[in-house]
């Protein structure tokens, strides 16, 4: 049985959720799991929580729990990464709020924009020591990375080391059937192609049966029924003609043309959510516990109890219901959108299927830089992750892509070069800072910044 490692499992719902994908398969009923986090508490709770799911399917795998990174990785055939470097407090908090200082407002925080550009400082070192790890324990292990920024940190570790790694997003599965609720039509019937770069990737094929569903959702767009939720990609969709995958509000920091200091009239049109990774790290930090005991107690606790603290946070009304529904799901063994599981069983058994991933550009989109990260469909049987040839995408698409890639690449080259001056640069080239912030700000701001993350940045960025 193949030797599966969950890094940063102390995460324990989204490893329950892979954990019941893995196991539903027979053929990887009996896997050995292994569970690493430096988080105790929470490790053993996922522990737990593994061991239910597994009884619940009737599987019978054998766990191995561990704090010991190189015993965790030692002869692993699939590591499926998880982790956040920093948490909430000090990192995501001092990613808000000094920006906030100069005008700048974020969403999310975590793949573009000086938020994600700092986030990368202090993730890919970790993740490429876990990959020197797995080049000497583990020198064949398919590597599954879940951790953003997605790209800069796929990018780093095809450069930097000779793991085999695709990284996975559930926004590809995810806004298909935002836009099939949209159309009223099941996601099952929908056959698309998406292809660009992580969180920037664009539906090129969204049909019905053959026919192109596009049409219709223009329509959504003309007779403005799209959901309150999704006005930024929707207003994307009307100038730029195909629809983006990540939620509106990821993607409204991606471009110079939705946050805008002063300008509350477009938060207030596109329905805007500042600050709302702050809010939804609060409001998981107040019903962790709740959370907690009910894990450990099924059916101790009411879900309008946890609706009640997420109530007290400002999270949108959808992330509270999405957050209530999911913990009435909390005891439900039922397959993810994920596709880690579909990678392992795959390779496992040959048998062939087909999954969004990100991977390196060699020949895959003509018009995006060799050596991009790029999201496109790929094959994966026992040969491992074969990605599908897309050719050049729409140049407009294109152009808005490489905004993203410029960024991207110069991070990766500050972390890989220990050139600080590549980390102005990648945020005087992001397209939001950019358009609220002159240069010399953007140079005060990253200064700022960087002292605050102290040791969590290598030693030759801190200056």
């Amino acid at each position: 049985m193949p030797k599966i490692v969950f890094l940063g499992a102390g995460s324990t719902v989204f490893a329950k959720n892979l954990m019941g994908d893995i196991l539903s398969y027979p053929e990887l009923a009996d896997a050995h799991i292994t569970l690493f986090d430096i988080d105790e508490r929470r490790l053993a709770l996922s522990h737990d929580v593994g061991k239910r799911v597994a009884q619940a399917i009737g599987a019978s795998p054998t766990f191995d729990v561990t704090t010991d990174r190189e015993r965790a990785l030692d002869g692993a055939d699939y590591a499926v990464n998880m982790i956040q470097v920093g948490g909430y407090e000090p990192s995501t908090v001092i990613d808000f709020e000094i920006p906030k200082k100069f005008g700048l407002r974020q969403t999310i925080g975590d793949t573009l924009g000086v938020g994600g550009i700092m986030r990368a400082l202090r993730t890919i070192p970790v993740l490429l020591d876990m990959a020197h790890d797995m080049e000497r324990l583990a020198p064949d292990v398919m590597h599954i990375n879940y951790v953003n920024p997605m790209a800069m940190n796929c990018m780093a570790l095809d450069r930097a080391s000779t793991i085999r790694t695709v990284g996975l997003c559930h926004s590809v599965p995810h806004t298909a059937g935002e836009l099939a609720h949209d159309l009223g039509i099941p996601v099952e019937e929908i056959d698309y192609l998406v292809a660009g770069i992580n969180h920037v990737a664009f539906y090129l094929k969204f049909e019905h049966q053959g026919r192109d569903l596009y049409p219709e959702l223009r329509k959504v767009l003309e007779e403005d029924r799209m959901p309150a939720h999704n006005r930024v990609r929707y207003e994307l969709f009307k100038h730029f003609g195909y629809f983006v995958t990540e939620s509106s509000e990821h993607l409204s920091e991606y471009v110079p043309w939705f946050i805008k200091e002063g300008r509350e009239d477009l938060i207030e049109r596109f329905n805007i959510p500042l600050d709302e990774y702050v809010y939804r790290c609060q409001a998981g930090i107040a019903g962790w516990e709740f959370i907690e005991r009910e894990l450990e107690s099924p059916g101790s606790q009411d879900p309008e109890d946890l609706r009640a603290i997420l109530e007290q946070t400002p999270l949108m009304p959808t992330m509270i219901e999405g957050s209530v529904d999911g913990f009435k799901n909390l005891h439900a063994v039922e397959r993810s959108v994920e596709y880690g599981s579909s990678i392992i069983h795959a390779m496992e058994t040959d048998t062939p299927t087909r999954i969004y991933g990100n991977v390196p550009n060699r020949g895959i989109i003509d018009n995006l830089p060799d050596g991009a990260c790029v999201e496109v469909p790929a094959l994966v049987d026992a040969q491992g992750v074969q990605p599908t040839r897309i050719g050049s995408i729409p140049p407009h698409l294109a152009a808005l892509m490489q905004t993203n890639v410029n960024v991207q690449e110069l991070t990766v080259q500050a972390l890989l070069t220990g050139n600080r001056e590549h980390v102005y640069h990648a945020a005087m080239l992001d397209p939001h800072t950019a358009a609220e912030l002159d240069m010399g700000q953007i140079k005060d701001l990253v200064d700022a910044l960087l002292d605050a993350h102290g040791e969590m940045i290598p030693e030759a960025l801190r200056g």
